[in-house]
């Protein structure tokens, strides 16, 4: 895997080569466009299922690599190459629990996903293949999500929508102060946006959160601006939809400011203590906590759902990326305990 270059969107050899291996072990798959599906032969429409999830994507390498990142090689109980850390030691162990659980019965149904474009959050990943397993009759109804978390679980993500702002005035000359100051009228809802106070807090993951991260009027020193753009990171959670974020920040700024979202589509995901998953996981002595990065559980927000993986994601996305074989060997003894877990909380329902 490491040695075929899987970018954001170019995933389609790697996906060959995960299907290949897993049809060699008489697994039978779907193909979603490069999102690879790994059934068992006994999946019942009559209990629930859990999606075991990996992405196969990379970023692309770092200039600062001191090796070829598509060389994998190992030092020091270290595999060194690009994406062995994100996500590919996750997507092996995944595969590896796939093949010792997937003709056991269990009170849910198994699924495993090795799923593309998670780095981009392209729409032929997740954003297809969830509601294609809906449509296909295999809605999952929790997951877990492969990311480098060091195998603790993550039981919750903020969601995100980036705002591209745009404050209208009316240009005149500064010298006779004319018009109406596109940049004055900005800064007024810029504080009005960095004050807001929404009326739910999530539980999990307080309050929502608008940092204003770029700001850009005028193009010459005598005239007075007729608009400003800026921009706002919006870090969201489960205690509204992205949506109605978005509208509530729309309300509190004045008419002369419009607010465009690039896309709505991370969600925050928060899975709660009473959950299946959860109650699995803390009965092996994992520690769960709060996520400060992204990843495919919002595709799969509205569901229960723990992030937990080999690796660290300090190590994601920096040059010389490599990932512990130990953390992949523990990984892999103890994704199936996680999973095994879970159905002792069901049996015991």
């Amino acid at each position: 895997m490491i040695s075929t270059p899987s970018f954001s969107g170019e995933e389609q050899q790697v996906a060959d080569i995960i299907e290949k291996f897993l049809n060699e072990q008489g697994i039978k798959t779907i193909r979603i466009k490069n999102n690879v599906v790994a059934l068992t032969d006994h999946h019942s429409s009559e209990l629930p299922t859990l999606l075991i999830n990996s992405h196969m994507d990379t970023v692309k390498p770092s200039a600062s690599y001191s090796f070829d990142p598509f060389n994998p090689f190992e030092e020091n109980g270290r595999l060194y190459g690009l994406g062995s850390n994100d996500a590919g030691g996750a997507v092996v162990a995944l595969i590896a629990t796939f093949l010792e659980m997937h003709t056991e019965q269990l009170p849910f149904n198994l699924i495993l996903a090795i799923s593309a474009e998670e780095e981009n959050g392209g729409v032929n990943g997740m954003r297809l293949l969830i509601p294609t397993l809906k449509e296909l009759g295999f809605a999952p109804d929790m997951g877990i999500v492969g990311e480098p978390t060091q195998m603790q679980p993550a039981i919750a993500e903020r969601g995100l929508v980036v705002l591209d702002c745009h404050t209208y005035g009316k240009p005149g000359h500064a010298a006779r102060n004319e018009g109406a100051n596109a940049l004055y009228r900005a800064i007024d809802d810029i504080n009005c946006l960095r004050n807001i106070i929404f009326e739910r807090e999530s539980e999990v993951l307080g309050p929502i959160k608008v940092t204003i991260t770029g700001i850009q009027a005028g193009s010459t020193h005598n005239v007075i601006p007729d608009l400003c753009h800026w921009v706002a990171d919006v870090r969201t959670t489960d205690a509204y939809t992205n949506v109605e974020t978005i509208e509530i920040l729309r309300n509190a700024v004045s008419e002369y400011t419009q607010l465009t979202p690039r896309s709505t589509h991370i969600q925050a995901s928060v899975a709660h203590d009473e959950s299946p998953l959860v109650v699995g996981a803390r009965a092996l002595g994992l520690t769960p906590f709060v996520s400060p990065t992204s990843s495919d559980m919002s595709q799969m927000h509205d569901i229960p759902t723990i992030k937990i993986g080999p690796g660290d994601s300090a190590r994601s996305h920096s040059a010389d990326e490599y990932i512990y074989l130990s953390e992949i060997k523990d990984a892999i003894n103890l994704y199936p305990q996680i999973i095994r877990s879970i159905a002792k909380k069901f049996n015991k329902n």
